[in-house]
């Protein structure tokens, strides 16, 4: 094989080989790394943090090769396995940002995890392996694989925060996977009865399959939308549990605080955003109808969800569960504008997610280097630490603006774009969301002013240290990325431009089609 040949084949392969690095380099440590001195656990660190950054260049090559006026799947990668199961990879202008995102934020949960020191060989591989789990996710073009790697993501999560966690770990941990399980069963359900209609799992044809499901009764009740409205709600089941959506939230703060630092990045960071990419890939274009119907519904939970959460997170005294909570605030958001329906909003959800994936991250990596130090999350045991810490309250401040929304950061575009876009749809629902923008302020200020002003008056901190250069040597990028997406966000929305327009365009046929045969039907 030449040269040309070597490289044709690593090109066609491209998306299996970055989702399967981490995988490769979580093998090789079980088989061959052996002890738990001093040395075993260095090993295993910089392995894994080799292992993920070079996911993260390797991934540069999707976007180099990424046509962002192709609006098709693309790099795509089709084989059958054992007993006729499709292998099947590729990526759109709305999944390419996921995956970018991912392996940009793998090295540094790895890095944030330098001070583990307990079954670290253990713990780097659940990091690997939910790494290629997370990005098989946003690659999957079928149905069984989307599924598996979905599903599977469940169980290197549950053993972080069960093994690695804090006190109540045990609780946080099941109330994680039965949460996220049970809302998956339904999901499932929903894809058997997709491809016993369709007599495919290929989620590229499904996309364009017209469904035969009729209309339906339940109980006597003639649901509008018939069938298809009840697979909409199957799979939002599962998408609105991972999301979280109120009120199926409650998982969320109980596992963010007994999470370790790198858990909690991840779980923000990426895991959250694979039920908005659910939405975007399954609800809106396969179920345009059972979106439509109950779209103002899910409007309303996403209102809802952004003011009594940032109210929650007022009354919090754990760092970590004031966050969560704001997580979920800031993910109503981003179901918001995916159920406008429309290009600002899809635009605005997906540049949230991408954002919130920065920012979030950032911010449980500021209450994770003061854990570090003084072993308690608890507000009340702060105070003053811009008087020991200045290079922490600089790094701490900018993050808290960006988290509000402040112009000039990421976190303002996704926010004013949702609500540019629902104010279109539903005006109320657009100003109850708004309202929820000045609360953030108020959670997110009050925590800074209660961490970090005033005088430094308690004796256990007199001594704490300030970041290191390790430490600021993980913010640097964060910090980068959310200055460059807030005075440049034309990076992330010309990518998604395109493919956006063309599910807007899918979904805006499919409803007046859906009309036209509804209207023949009662003449």
């Amino acid at each position: 094989m030449d040269d040309d040949e070597r490289r044709s084949t690593l090109m066609d392969n491209l998306l299996s080989i970055v989702t399967f690095i981490p995988a490769v380099a979580a093998l090789i440590m079980a088989v061959f790394l052996r002890g738990d001195d001093e040395a075993a656990r260095k090993n295993a660190k910089w392995i894994a943090l080799f292992a993920t950054s070079a996911t993260f260049f390797v991934s540069l090559f999707i976007l180099a090769g990424f046509d962002r006026n192709n609006t098709d799947f693309q790099m795509v990668e089709d084989a059958t396995w054992l007993m006729g199961l499709q292998y099947k990879m590729g990526v759109d202008g709305i999944s390419i940002l996921f995956v970018l995102l991912a392996t940009f934020m793998m090295p540094l949960v790895i890095a944030a995890s330098w001070n583990v020191e307990t079954r670290v060989k253990e713990y780097m591989i659940a990091f690997l392996m939910l790494e290629t789990l997370m990005l098989g996710v946003f690659m999957a073009l079928d149905l069984v694989l989307f599924y598996v790697f979905f599903e599977a993501g469940l169980i290197p999560m549950f053993l972080i925060i069960g093994i690695w966690g804090g006190a109540n770990r045990i609780y946080a941990s099941f109330k994680f996977f039965l949460y996220t399980f049970l809302g998956s069963v339904l999901m499932l359900i929903a894809m058997v009865a997709m491809f016993a209609d369709a007599g495919t799992t290929d989620i590229a044809k499904l996309l364009v399959h017209e469904f035969s499901y009729g209309s339906f009764d339940l109980l006597g009740i003639h649901i509008v939308g018939g069938m298809q409205t009840l697979m909409f709600l199957a799979f939002f089941a599962s998408f609105a549990v991972k999301m979280p959506m109120w009120p199926v939230h409650t998982w969320l703060p109980d596992a963010h605080v007994q999470a370790p630092t790198a858990g909690s990045i991840v779980l923000a960071a990426i895991l959250l955003k694979m039920g908005g990419y659910g939405f975007l890939r399954f609800s809106l274009p396969m179920f345009p109808v059972g979106s439509d119907v109950l779209a103002p519904t899910v409007l309303w939970m996403s209102a809802i969800a952004i003011v009594y959460t940032s109210l929650v997170a007022l009354v919090q005294q754990d760092m970590k569960k004031l966050i969560a909570y704001s997580s979920v605030a800031h993910m109503g958001f981003v179901t918001m504008g995916i159920f406008a329906a429309n290009q600002q909003g899809i635009d605005g959800a997906i540049f949230q997610m991408i954002s919130h994936g920065f920012i979030s991250g950032a911010l449980f990596l500021c209450v994770g280097v003061i854990y570090d130090r003084m072993h308690t999350r608890e507000i009340d045991a702060y105070g003053g630490l811009v008087n020991r810490m200045p290079a922490y309250a600089m790094i701490f401040m900018f993050f808290t603006m960006a988290n509000v929304g402040l112009p000039g950061t990421s976190g303002f575009v996704g926010e004013f774009l949702t609500l540019v876009a629902v104010f279109k749809v539903n005006t109320w629902v657009a100003a109850v969301a708004t309202s929820g923008v000045v609360f953030s302020a108020a959670y997110a200020l009050w925590l800074y002013r209660r961490v970090v002003m005033g005088d430094l008056i308690k004796e256990s901190l007199k001594s704490i240290t300030d970041m290191g250069t390790r430490e600021r040597v993980i913010f640097a990028p964060l910090v980068v990325m959310t200055i460059l997406l807030g005075v440049y966000p034309a990076l992330v929305l010309d990518i998604i431009g395109p493919s956006v327009t063309a599910l807007v365009t899918n979904y805006e046929t499919a409803l007046a089609a859906a009309d036209a045969v509804s209207q023949a039907a009662s003449q």
